[in-house]
């Protein structure tokens, strides 16, 4: 019985590799697997949540312990010793950053924050949005873009939503055509997308970055999802901001972000507040202070610098692996999760899986969103499969993602109904998740997301399908 079962396994591995020649080049990143993630199949973990987290290499965390335990840091806000020490590195990291993403630095500097939300945060409060100027952004941003509308309301701005055309969960260009002619004249209107949706894998044209500048338009690009599996060349692309979350690409740490942004863009941005580290003099007496220039502006009291010095180890741990062979190693399995998940049946003949996004890997990458149905066609609720995937010690994640705009078009929730529950009784300041699953009684209100990174490995696709044959009928 165990011969003919490995048997079976050899011959599915074989079926992949001649679908899929090109993830025999990739063989590197299995012996990094067991000698610097060992401990992931030490646990019998399967882990299908890179969208929602790295996961960091044994390697890197040494690196920076041994930094830690090597050198005296002290407060960069000075000029003594221990502070010099500090500010090298953190401005080492800096640099090292605007290198990783071929940015010139006499062109973009990097503003270091919490996370990619704080990198948005800074652009939303501080972008000198006016009565009629205009916020255009796609369905599919992550909630902490859509924030930003908030900032944008309150000073009279426009605020446009962009709909995606599904299945594929795509943008209409010639609609996007039509509303970038929107921009005031003369005005501040900000263009905000994911370069890589966190709902649906798509990954949005960065050639929309220069037909927005040329009408008009500053661009925000989000790149949390795209950067951990995709080149992003900002001597090409030219994007005014570009928040990110470091442990996304390479897990560790956390607690970190940027935002990369054109100094150009920077220096039209006006912050409400001033704080320790932002300013050249505050007086309490002359009621005035004097903004510092650069990233200092933006970087709110005392930068993370102990753990600083882990992006630079981390950026360099990616480098050494390869975009290229990274991008290659999650487009093939991708492939195959799609081919095999969407293939299955349960004896009704309904299909076991409804999946919102491309069916391709073209344009797309490694997150593989859908709703589990049963042989009626019936969606099974997502956390009954999270429950189940639990249970066998499979790590993927459910809801929407922080994604309310992808979710409500993929999983077809009206603006009717949306009202209707957003004015009922009780809902006037509050609404929690139980409450707006009446509101939408009959659908779901999330879904299954399976996102695959850097260190996936067939057998780990093969596991989830194995789970997910373990669903039909």
């Amino acid at each position: 019985m165990g011969n003919d079962i490995a048997a079976t396994v050899n011959n599915i591995y074989t079926d992949f590799l001649q679908k899929y020649p090109a993830y025999a080049s990739t063989s590197g990143i299995d012996k990094l697997r067991a000698d610097d993630y060992g401990r992931i199949d030490r646990a019998h973990h399967i882990y299908l949540d890179y969208t929602g987290g790295g996961i960091y290499a044994e390697s890197q965390v040494k690196k920076h312990q041994q930094i830690l335990l090597e050198n005296t840091f002290g407060n960069p806000h000075s000029s003594n010793p221990t502070s010099i020490y500090a500010t090298h590195y953190v401005e080492s990291a800096r640099a090292y950053v605007l290198k990783y993403f071929n940015a010139d630095p006499s062109e973009y500097d990097v503003i270091f924050t919490a996370n990619a939300s704080g990198a948005l945060k800074t652009v939303g409060e501080s972008y000198p949005f006016a009565g009629g100027d205009q916020y255009l952004l796609t369905f599919d941003n992550h909630n902490s873009v859509n924030g930003i509308r908030e900032f944008a309301h309150s000073k009279g701005a426009e605020v446009t939503y962009i709909p995606m055309a599904l299945p594929d969960m795509r943008v209409d260009e010639s609609m996007l055509e039509d509303l970038w002619k929107k921009a005031r004249p003369g005005g501040n209107n900000l263009f905000a997308y994911p370069a890589q949706s966190n709902f649906s894998s798509v990954k949005h044209p960065l050639e929309w970055i220069e037909k927005a500048h040329a009408r008009g338009w500053d661009v925000l690009l989000d790149a949390a999802a795209f950067a951990p599996t995709n080149s992003l060349d900002l001597s090409r692309w030219k994007p005014d901001f570009v928040p990110l979350s470091f442990y996304k690409i390479f897990g560790y740490p956390t607690g970190l972000g940027a935002l990369v942004a054109r100094r150009q863009a920077l220096r039209k941005l006006h912050r409400p507040w001033f704080a320790g580290g932002t300013i050249t003099v505050a007086s309490v007496q002359g009621d005035k202070y004097f903004l510092a220039d650069g990233h200092a502006a933006f970087e709110d009291g005392t930068v993370d610098y102990l753990n600083i010095p882990a992006v630079e180890i981390g950026l360099k741990h990616i480098e050494s692996i390869g975009m290229d062979n990274i991008q290659c190693r999650v487009n093939c399995l991708t492939g195959w999760l799609l081919d095999n998940l969407v293939a299955m049946k349960h004896t009704s003949g309904v299909p076991l899986v409804r999946l919102y996004g491309p069916t391709s890997t073209l344009a797309r990458g490694g997150a593989v969103t859908v709703n589990f149905m049963d042989q009626f066609g019936r969606t099974i609720d997502h956390r009954f499969i999270e429950e189940a995937a639990n249970n066998v010690n499979i790590s993927l994640r459910t809801g929407c993602f922080c994604n309310p705009g992808a979710g409500e078009q993929a999983l077809g929730i009206s603006r009717v109904e949306l009202d209707v529950c957003f004015n009922g009784p009780g809902h006037e300041d509050r609404l929690s998740l139980d409450d707006f699953r009446l509101c939408i009684d009959g659908k779901s209100s999330g879904a299954v997301r399976i996102s695959i990174g850097m260190i996936t490995n067939f057998d780990d696709v093969q596991g989830f399908l194995t789970f997910a044959r373990s669903l039909v009928n």
